[in-house]
């Protein structure tokens, strides 16, 4: 059973599990220069300032906030996390996301009064982790190990969790762009939600599990020193007849403000096989947000 409780000590193993492995093959910085990442920036570190340990760390939060006012209030707020972690041949990255909306309803109390309140009308929280370690320097072909969970409170799931491994491999890479995809199998776990009506009727929420076969693939392009734009795809394509199945497209464009303060576009599409006769199968995210780097 999926919990929100062990998917970061799975992300704390993948972590030391790079540790370990570097201990024991004492890999040059050449190795490090050369490991594969699906979801890893084109920009690579220059090694004079990496670590004499050949270990490199990152992290950056990201934040975007809107408050309306007028004949219409409404308030978001967007926020995230990125961790990345390289040694060796190993590289792992840990992703947080959020986003809250309220918008003002109106209630009525009496016939001679009316009650306006903030309402929430979209909440999601969702956090994924990868891990990859490479096998062949050369022709960078890599192996992965994949874990994502999500809340989604107006979506027909309570949440939706999978995990996945499989291969990989960097098939295109230059200055200016590069192109990795991978490939594998999984499992995936859709718990549906339960309304008000079907509580009081006393039905609990379903638990759907399917094997799946996921796939992704990333373009990174560098259209100057400043602008970056990527394009990422993943499929979970459930293999039982009948069972959901996700698709997702994100794009972004990331402009650098200063050395350590960014303003991203993204553009995201995810669309779900299956789902509750009342809800869309397709949904569309619009957001720009800052991105402080640390």
């Amino acid at each position: 059973m999926f919990s929100r409780f062990i998917l970061l000590p799975i992300f704390t193993i993948f972590c030391i599990l790079p540790s370990l492995s570097y201990a024991q093959k004492q890999k040059t910085e050449t190795d490090s220069a050369n490991a594969s990442d699906i979801l890893f920036s084109l920009e690579k570190a220059d090694e004079s300032q990496q670590p004499a340990s050949g270990t490199l760390f990152t992290a950056s939060a990201e934040l975007g906030l809107l408050y309306l006012t007028g004949n219409t209030r409404s308030a978001d707020i967007k926020t995230g996390l990125d961790l990345r972690f390289e040694r060796g041949l190993w590289r792992s990255f840990f992703v947080f996301d959020l986003l809250v909306k309220k918008t003002e309803k109106e209630s009525e109390i009496n016939t001679n009064e009316i009650r306006k309140d903030f309402e929430t009308t979209d909440q999601k929280w969702s956090i994924s982790s990868q891990t990859n370690y490479t096998l062949d320097a050369i022709k960078q072909n890599y192996i992965y190990g994949s874990i994502f969970y999500e809340e989604n409170r107006f979506s027909s799931f309570d949440s939706q969790a999978s995990m996945s491994a499989g291969w990989g491999r960097r098939w295109f890479e230059s200055k200016e762009a590069s192109f990795d995809a991978d490939v594998g199998p999984g499992f995936k776990r859709d718990v549906t939600q339960v309304t008000t009506e079907e509580i009081a009727a006393g039905m609990t929420s379903k638990t759907q599990d399917t094997l799946i076969l996921q796939a992704q693939a990333l373009y990174i392009r560098k259209i100057n020193e400043h602008i970056e734009f990527k394009q990422l795809f993943v499929v979970k394509h459930a293999i039982e007849q009948g069972q959901n199945s996700i698709y997702k497209a994100e794009s972004s464009i990331t402009s650098k403000l200063i050395d350590s303060l960014q303003l991203k576009l993204n553009f995201v599409i995810d669309y779900n096989s299956k789902v509750d006769a009342d809800k869309e199968n397709l949904n569309t995210e619009t957001s720009a947000v800052l991105i402080y780097s640390f």
